[in-house]
């Protein structure tokens, strides 16, 4: 296998298996030590789990806190301690008595930004430990409240004690703590019954693969149809195009100063609001991502060597 395969792999992950065990089945089968994730997904969930690979695993820093969209149930009647259908009872099952309507004004009241406490079964840590370890001996957990921002929630459909849902939300939000807290407004109890992840940035399920296809592409030789390039990454970023001493010094790792922008290889825009400028060698292969500094200096932060 070529050691210098870079770019993305969209995994539609299986329920039942960790974040990091399919970061280690994928690099077994494609032979490439160098893979990471851009965002866990809990084992109960199923859905986009982009993975990087080579070079592209220098572009987590710009996917941490990217907007995710979801699809899944919630059922009410109960409260877990791990706020999904895989953990353990910590109320009286209490009949439903709400209807359609009570919930879509609660979604409403959840949308937007909002203070959120993740769950005690969570990989946050406390003074050095994964609350979930401290959860699992019974240990206090006291997580802080962070402030995650809802950007739509809607009921697809009310079936009794279930309730089937989409939301869009910032990074760092956990749709088990919205079940939770909205069970906990009831007065119910209610607890995440499946979760699926559609989105994560501009990686959706539409050009996804399960671990079988991407097994039967290694096998025959098609890895590449699988995997998205460097260049695709960062889709919203303006492009430069550089060439001769300006792609040397870039490469080199220089500042410079953006004095036209009739330079760009696509996109419109205000300059003084770009933030991150995607450069490009003249044959369209990326080879820096640039930050904003100051004026029309920009700094590259990622040299693709």
């Amino acid at each position: 296998m070529d050691r210098e395969i870079s770019g993305v792999l969209i995994i539609d992950k299986p329920a039942g298996v960790t974040s990091h065990d399919v970061v280690a089945r994928v690099r077994r089968l494609v032979g490439i030590r160098q893979i990471g994730h851009f965002g866990t997904l809990d084992p109960f969930a199923t859905g986009v789990l982009p993975l990087s690979v080579g070079k592209a695993t220098r572009f987590a820093q710009f996917y941490l806190k990217s907007r995710k969209a979801y699809e899944g149930t919630m059922r009410f009647g109960f409260s877990t301690d791990t706020y999904d259908g895989t953990g353990k009872p910590t109320s009286e099952a209490s009949p439903v008595s709400f209807q359609a309507a009570d919930i879509e004004k609660l979604f409403r009241e959840f949308t937007g930004r909002l203070m959120q406490t993740p769950p005690a079964y969570s990989a946050k840590r406390i003074g050095g430990e994964r609350a979930y370890d401290l959860a699992r001996q019974n240990k206090p957990v006291q997580l802080t409240p962070v402030e995650v921002e809802i950007y739509a929630f809607e009921m697809v459909a009310f079936e009794g004690e279930r309730v089937r849902f989409a939301a869009e939300c910032s990074g760092g939000t956990y749709v088990r703590s919205l079940a939770h807290d909205i069970g906990q407004k009831l007065g119910c109890g209610a607890h995440l019954e499946n979760l699926r992840r559609t989105t994560v940035a501009e990686f959706t399920l539409g050009r996804a693969v399960t671990l079988e296809k991407l097994e039967e592409a290694v096998r025959e030789e098609k890895l590449l149809s699988c995997l998205v390039p460097l260049e695709e990454l960062l889709p919203d970023c303006l492009e430069l195009v550089v060439r001769g001493r300006e792609e040397k010094s870039v490469r080199h790792g220089h500042s410079f100063e953006l004095a036209r922008a009739d330079r760009f290889g696509r996109g419109t825009g205000q300059l003084q609001s770009v933030a991150l400028l995607k450069i490009m060698n003249p044959d369209r292969r990326l080879i820096a991502v640039a930050r904003h500094v100051k004026g029309s200096v920009y700094h590259p932060d990622l040299v693709l060597v």
